[in-house]
């Protein structure tokens, strides 16, 4: 079995559990592809004792001929790790070596019995969808897709207005510090701290909310995810920032920028013990009583 490995620096207390996951892949005979400044990380940690390995540093070396790719760290790398994914349809699976995790949702403790699973095929592969940036000056053309969100955000201390059309149908001007459309992967991040709405991962629809608005009533909403979003932003500073996922760069007032769902989905590892409601239940602790 071919699988590629992406990681960043993680905390010590991790060293242990990732001795375990090279140990267990390798007994399982696995073909292992690691990101190449990740394995000069682990190298650089006496500690570490790697059987045979190669190496890959860019997006075009995952090909569609690896089984799997393993993300090591939190939700922000496992987000960086889709980007070397992208339409390749190779599955994902997140192994958190940090502290939330939604979309890293395989702990410590559970990757001995995780990687067993994946080699006798116990899984199965979530589809997930992305939402695409465009814009006639695309500085994310490289890859232009965010799997949980893309938001335009004021630079300064002055509100931005934007001029928000679903479809051929004017939505409203939004005055406000910015503007969040997420995927319902993405509705569990960003979206669901200003008060939107966490949708199931298989859910056709995508999630407008604003940040901080100024118009009292206004709400986040949910529509479909086969409507295009435009939006003309107008900043007082003159500039504004757009966001996909864990990349920015800044753009001038008065840009005009069109949203829409990517015509691929990401295959996610789910493991037949693990749900969304279950990690829901867990991260955020609903249910629980603080009481105790």
């Amino acid at each position: 079995m071919k699988i590629a490995i992406f990681g960043k620096k993680f905390n010590e207390s991790f060293n242990a559990s990732l001795s375990s996951l090279f140990n267990k892949l390798c007994q399982h005979n696995a073909e292992i592809y690691i990101y190449e400044p990740f394995y000069n990380y682990l190298c650089s940690n006496k500690s570490f004792t790697l059987c045979s390995v190669k190496l890959y540093n860019h997006p075009e070396e995952i090909t569609s001929d690896f089984n799997f790719i393993i993300s090591l760290g939190g939700d922000g790398t496992f987000l960086e790790t889709v980007q070397y994914i992208r339409n390749t349809g190779v599955p994902v699976i997140g192994i958190n070596t940090g502290r939330l995790g939604f979309l890293a949702n395989i702990a410590a403790e559970e990757i001995d019995s995780s990687i067993d699973s994946l080699f006798a095929g116990n899984y199965e592969l979530e589809k997930r969808s992305l939402i695409e940036f465009l814009n006639n000056r695309n500085p994310f053309s490289s890859f232009p897709f965010g799997l949980n969100e893309i938001t335009v955000q004021k630079r300064d201390t002055s509100l931005i207005t934007i001029e928000t059309y679903v479809g051929e149908n004017y939505l409203s001007t939004y005055w406000t510090d910015g503007l969040i459309i997420s995927t319902p992967t993405g509705s569990t991040a960003y979206s669901m701290s200003v008060g939107g709405p966490i949708l199931a991962p298989d859910c056709k629809a995508l999630i407008i909310s604003p940040i901080a608005s100024h118009n009292l009533t206004v709400r986040p909403i949910v529509i479909t995810d086969n409507l295009e979003i435009k939006l003309k932003i107008e900043a007082r500073a003159g500039s504004f920032m757009a966001t996909i996922d864990s990349r920015s760069h800044e753009f001038n007032s008065g840009t005009e920028i069109n949203l829409k769902l990517a015509s691929f989905a990401i295959n996610m590892v789910k493991l037949n013990d693990h749900s969304i409601y279950n990690t829901i239940r867990k991260k955020l602790m609903w249910g629980a009583d603080i009481r105790n």
